[in-house]
């Protein structure tokens, strides 16, 4: 066992070949350009891992496939449930596709459209709720009533072990191209994504730092680190749906908790702006999710981070077109 946690290099690279046949080790792009250049004050580069060209759009299939990969033939003719915003609820469609079970999935009603329908392009059977503590009563209903597995969207080790995965990689990718990280972004929901990465970039690079980025309406891991302890809050408010889980759990917040250097907060206009210039400079569309850290890194990081050399997770992009364009065409404030 590890001192950074019960995650180990071995086991991350372990789970990484489990679940290769179903997923893609996603691009490492170096950012360059005149106009980050002038935002950041420096000519370094930032490495983006674009997350977001990973199968069914999202880091999340990592983990969901860590997971559901271990499930015996009993309960994957039982099948599977989830309860998520939309990113989870897709990637575990898609593990139940590619691993021959079905899926029902909860989802809130205000989730975006294209995330519903991609979850029934994948096969899921999609039940709507008022909001996501309705969805995470239900689910349990669900699992009990059905006998179908839950698939939590961010707790536990098999999840961290799924999503240390991205981190490894980072640093492999890095290192590959003559570069050593001085810190890595990473954008906090629940923490499932923040627990696996930060662990996995300590263990291979321990001097870099890590910082954990959420939208200052659900700021569950500030909370949490605050307290001492899991915390939760009574409701999402911010355009960031993907990051809005309802409260920060034992397992992720213990990692999180022993391998991030600091947490940092950024609201929804600082998120639209980043959405621009990745969707400008950069020519990436994501949703607000996946512009959190760049968010982070020219907002709250930018003095601090000021010439590193910085990896930055690009989570994903399941977001309808018209969504997007009108959050790109909100205006500060509004």
């Amino acid at each position: 066992m590890s001192d950074k946690g019960p995650i180990s290099i071995d086991a991350i690279r372990a789970a990484r070949a489990a679940i290769d046949p179903w997923i893609v080790e996603t691009p490492l792009w170096a950012w360059r350009s005149p106009t980050l250049e002038a935002l950041r004050g420096t000519d370094t580069p930032v490495w983006l891992k674009l997350e977001l060209l990973q199968r069914a759009g999202s880091f999340k299939s990592r983990g969901a496939l860590t997971v559901m990969r271990t499930l015996d033939a009993d309960a994957l003719a039982r099948g599977v449930t989830a309860i998520s915003a939309g990113n989870h609820a897709m990637a575990v469609g898609y593990a139940a596709r590619v691993l021959g079970t079905t899926a029902k999935v909860v989802m809130p009603n205000n989730a975006n459209p294209g995330r519903i329908e991609g979850c029934r392009r994948f096969g899921a059977e999609v039940v709507l709720v008022a909001d996501v503590h309705a969805g995470f009563r239900l689910v349990e209903q669900i699992a009990a009533d059905e006998g179908r597995t839950f698939v939590h969207p961010f707790e536990g080790p098999l999840t961290a072990l799924g999503t240390a995965s991205v981190g490894l990689e980072l640093i492999e990718q890095t290192r590959a191209l003559g570069t050593e990280l001085d810190a890595v972004i990473v954008p906090i929901g629940g923490g499932g994504l923040c627990a696996g990465v930060a662990a996995a970039v300590k263990l291979a690079a321990p001097g870099c730092a890590v910082f954990g980025v959420e939208p200052t309406g659900a700021d569950s891991m500030h909370r949490s680190f605050a307290a001492g302890a899991p915390a939760s809050i009574d409701a999402v408010r911010t355009i960031a749906d993907s990051l809005g889980a309802p409260y920060a759990l034992p397992y992720s917040f213990e990692l999180c908790r022993a391998n991030v250097d600091e947490l940092v907060l950024v609201d929804d206009d600082q998120l639209r702006e980043a959405m621009r210039l990745l969707f400008r400079d950069a020519k990436l569309a994501v949703e607000p999710a996946g512009a959190a850290t760049t968010a982070a890194l020219l907002g709250p990081l930018r003095d601090r981070l000021a010439g590193a050399r910085v990896g930055a997770i690009v989570c994903g992009s399941n977001i309808d077109e018209t969504t997007f364009f009108s959050l790109l065409a909100d205006q500060p404030g509004r």
